[in-house]
């Protein structure tokens, strides 16, 4: 096995560790244990369990936006290209359930991670917040990064929402994600604001 393919092994093993377990409660010996390799050879690859842990947050942070930045920027009409993006996500929901856990359900008691953890979904705010402000009605927002959470943690609470209830399809989230998300932005787009 190449250095790089035995990285990719892992970094698999150490997300579903991180997601079953969190932060305090992963060791390296059980990520080296399902890696199929011994603890000094994780520690070829990455310098210590902080550093594996803030690798994989940052690799799955990037994967989301790059997968929200290849459907959202294109020249189709919104209407096209949001369910699309919104299927994408589903989908990459579906095929990443440790990664989302360890992404947006990890809590943890050390506090070098927990800034870590919190630095990775502010940096995660500040990507999404351009892709937002490229959707048609987001123009009349103020501030596109409070829109940008407010749509991170709407999905976010969606997909964990869904792996509680595995039952309901992949095409329902998709469709409850578009009557909310993008109702909102066609109104929006047709100059409708609310006041209080």
């Amino acid at each position: 096995m190449t250095a790089e393919a035995r990285r990719e092994v892992i970094q698999q093993a150490a997300t579903e560790v991180f997601a079953e377990r969190g932060y305090q409660g992963a060791s390296i010996d059980e990520i080296a244990r399902r890696s199929g390799v011994s603890a000094p050879v994780v520690y070829d690859h990455f310098t210590s369990k902080q550093e594996l842990h803030r690798a994989l947050l940052e690799r799955h942070r990037d994967e989301l936006v790059a997968l929200w930045r290849e459907h959202l920027l294109s020249d189709e009409p919104p209407e096209a290209r949001l369910p699309r993006a919104f299927d994408a996500w589903a989908g990459y929901v579906e095929s990443h359930p440790y990664a989302w856990k360890m992404l947006f359900r990890e809590t943890s008691g050390d506090p070098e991670a927990a800034a870590i953890h919190r630095a990775v979904l502010d940096g995660s705010r500040a990507l999404l917040a351009p892709l937002v402000g490229a959707t048609p009605g987001a123009a009349a927002l103020r501030d596109l990064e409070m829109a940008a959470e407010l749509i991170r943690s709407g999905l976010t609470g969606l997909a964990l929402w869904w792996q509680d209830h595995p039952e309901v399809p992949r095409s329902e989230i998709v469709a409850t994600a578009m009557n909310v998300m993008w109702v909102g932005f066609e109104r929006l787009g047709r100059g409708e604001r609310w006041t209080a």
